[in-house]
């Protein structure tokens, strides 16, 4: 009879239990300064981390690339391409210029590793064969410049080292490229160019930014606004490469 009694108090004290409502916490809200402010410096890492090791954003600024890249184009360069794989024959690579590290090069890689290299006549070899034909290259001076003059038009043969690359210009006759500087190492490349997402005509009447800094700060912005129409490129927007 006790333990019967006992059972049955015990039985109430969990019923009692299960049906009392679990006191509920309420968050507080967060302020809207706060709000913004995580989404502000998310979005800055985000950027930083692409930036860093992902993609970035380059400007032309010659025209050793015509017809393939103009003066005023502005490409993506995706920086995990040679992370993953092996650098490709043919690709527009961006890199660590060999003559000043504080500048970058975009060129078009012709030669691989322990692959021979020629030049006769403006004409590429490579291992002995005529090396792929592509639309954009140009020759725009018909002259052909004796090797002992000049590695332009006639070069090599000379075979491309382990982890190095021979590259040149598309504009072959106005390009500084490996011919005259050598080859690219591999721990150069800092990726491959991959499309134009905008491209601006030079001007070289274009106000600058120089001292006295605010009379620049107004004149920038008018020109741009003024000039947006005229001197953008539509035709080049986003063009695969």
């Amino acid at each position: 009879m006790g333990n019967d009694f006992i059972l049955q108090q015990f039985q109430q004290q969990l019923e009692v239990k299960e049906q009392a409502p679990s006191p509920i916490r309420r968050r507080e809200p967060k302020p809207v300064w706060r709000e913004y402010a995580e989404v502000i410096i998310i979005s800055l890492l985000s950027a930083i981390f692409l930036r860093l090791f992902v993609v970035s954003a380059y400007r032309v600024d010659s025209g050793s690339m015509e017809d393939t890249l103009f003066e005023g184009d502005y490409i993506f360069v995706n920086k995990l391409a040679y992370k993953f794989s092996e650098p490709k024959a043919g690709d527009i690579a961006v890199f660590v210029s060999p003559l000043n590290p504080t500048k970058d090069y975009v060129k078009r890689i012709i030669a691989l590793p322990g692959q021979t290299v020629e030049v006769i006549d403006k004409i590429i070899y490579v291992d002995d064969q005529l090396a792929p034909i592509i639309s954009e290259v140009k020759n725009s001076d018909p002259k052909i410049l004796p090797g002992q003059l000049s590695l332009r038009d006639n070069f090599g043969p000379l075979q491309v080292p382990r982890d190095q690359y021979f590259v040149l210009g598309d504009n072959r006759d106005n390009s500084q490229d490996s011919r005259f500087w050598g080859f690219v190492p591999k721990e150069s490349l800092e990726g491959r160019a991959i499309f134009v997402y905008w491209s601006w005509t030079p001007d070289k009447t274009a106000p600058k930014w120089e001292f006295p800094y605010i009379i620049s700060a107004v004149r920038l912005p008018f020109y741009f606004l003024f000039n947006f129409p005229s001197h953008t490129r539509w035709d080049r927007l986003f063009t695969a490469l």
